[in-house]
């Protein structure tokens, strides 16, 4: 399966992913099209923001290709999971 064609696939599942899934999902898929975290941390207020740069920035030193094969690989499991 390509990253595109996960990253349609995963707008289809029936059931929405818990959280930790989610910011799984976000820090492949930013890691995969961007890179390396490039953006400041949000500031102590902006909880949701935080917790979405530290998911993309834990995967710091990961290539763009294995950011995409993670994200292609974890839209398998999700598919599973909440199908």
């Amino acid at each position: 399966m390509s990253f595109e064609a996960a990253a349609e696939d995963i707008k289809n599942l029936t059931k929405k992913p818990n959280n930790d899934d989610l910011l799984k999902l976000y820090g492949l898929f930013k890691q995969g099209t961007v890179g390396d975290c490039n953006t400041a941390r949000p500031g102590m207020l902006d909880m949701k923001g935080k917790a979405k740069w530290d998911a993309w920035n834990a995967l710091k030193g990961k290539s763009q290709d294995e950011g995409k094969s993670g994200y292609v690989a974890l839209v398998e499991e999700l598919k599973v999971k909440y199908a």
